[in-house]
């Protein structure tokens, strides 16, 4: 028996030395092919200074010989320019990541498949089945609200904004992609058809205030007094202003609309090994740890944000994560909805 489990335990370690460095040598063999190519075109919605600068010096410490290139563009710009490439018979990005960039591009049969070495630690709802996309940063919106004007436990459910008390007070943006019409399917998506189009019509009735401006520049009117709750904002930021002393917090009120920035490959990439190696770098643990340290909200869920709980994981709380196809499929309808119930 001794000799038997001395021989399973030699076959064991021998199997585990044998693939270490056969995965390394799998690293090394796209780094190498990443140095010949010798550059890579990322086009990224990210905000240059806050995330793109520390990650490529990041990629750059790590994998030194491979330019990192970028163009800063909102999410569909980006996909036009794709677009226009492909059209034109001269791609010249590599990388493209955003919020509203993936969907066209699906849709236009221009993103190629890659599985990144570690797409196993995200669960399905943040990767595509084909390996065609996969979750880079997440964010969660949810009501803020000016502590001043509402108190604690007056707003716990989704039927407490229903409170005649609220009306006229509560605004929402237009923006497609994370405003108004993202929180009407997410409310048609958790509570069903019947019952999400019942909540809609009564919350319709609250005059609820369109607001053609950004998640931020809303929640900022709302620590200034103007609205008392923004329906739908990224519930970081009221993190980052409550810090600074303004009187506004986030709350846990589901449903919890979740769309994220997703990254892919594109399709004809000139430096195909380089746009692997840093997709499969910006996704790694090292690379999400990297976005929590310039305070955005990693896709990975072990790896928590600089402020643990405004993820689900730390926050106890569910989100409905959105993702390209479905955004793809339904946005047309949820602004429809949403341009008859409250314009």
């Amino acid at each position: 028996m001794t000799n038997c489990r001395a021989i399973a335990f030699v076959s064991v370690l021998a199997a585990v030395l044998l693939a270490c460095p056969h995965a390394q040598a799998a690293d090394d063999a796209l780094y190498e092919a990443a140095k010949k190519e010798g550059q890579v075109v990322w086009y990224t919605s990210l905000i240059v200074n806050q995330a793109v600068r520390p990650l490529v010096e990041a990629f750059n410490k790590k994998y030194p010989g491979v330019e990192v290139k970028y163009a800063r563009g909102d999410s569909g710009p980006n996909a036009i320019k794709v677009i226009n490439e492909a059209r034109a018979g001269r791609v010249e990005g590599d990388v493209f990541d955003g919020i509203a960039t993936t969907a066209p591009l699906l849709k236009a049969g221009l993103v190629e498949t890659f599985t990144p070495s570690e797409a196993n630690k995200y669960p399905p709802a943040l990767r595509d089945a084909e390996g065609r996309w996969n979750a880079l940063v997440v964010y969660f919106l949810t009501p803020g609200v000016n502590t001043q004007l509402v108190g604690a436990d007056e707003i716990k459910t989704a039927q407490d904004l229903l409170n005649p008390k609220w009306q006229g007070k509560i605004a929402w943006s237009t923006e497609p992609s994370s405003g108004a019409p993202v929180y009407v399917g997410s409310v048609l998506q958790t509570m069903g058809e019947d019952k999400g189009m019942g909540f809609l019509r009564a919350l319709a009735k609250q005059d609820i205030v369109n607001v053609d401006a950004t998640n931020r520049a809303i929640l900022d009117q709302v620590i200034l007094g103007q609205y008392a709750i923004a329906l739908s904002i990224f519930n970081h930021h009221a993190v980052v202003s409550a810090k600074k002393g303004a009187p506004v917090t986030w709350l846990k009120v589901e449903p919890i609309p979740a769309p994220f920035h997703s990254i892919g490959l594109v399709k004809n990439a000139p430096h195909p090994n380089a746009a692997k190696l840093l997709i499969d770098f910006l996704l790694s643990e090292e690379g999400q740890r990297a976005f929590a340290d310039v305070d955005y909200l990693p896709a990975m869920p072990s790896v928590p944000a600089k402020t643990p709980e405004v993820k689900p994981e730390a926050g106890g709380f569910s989100a409905n994560f959105i993702s390209p196809a479905t955004a793809a499929d339904n946005i047309d309808r949820w602004v429809k909805i949403k341009k008859e119930l409250f314009n």
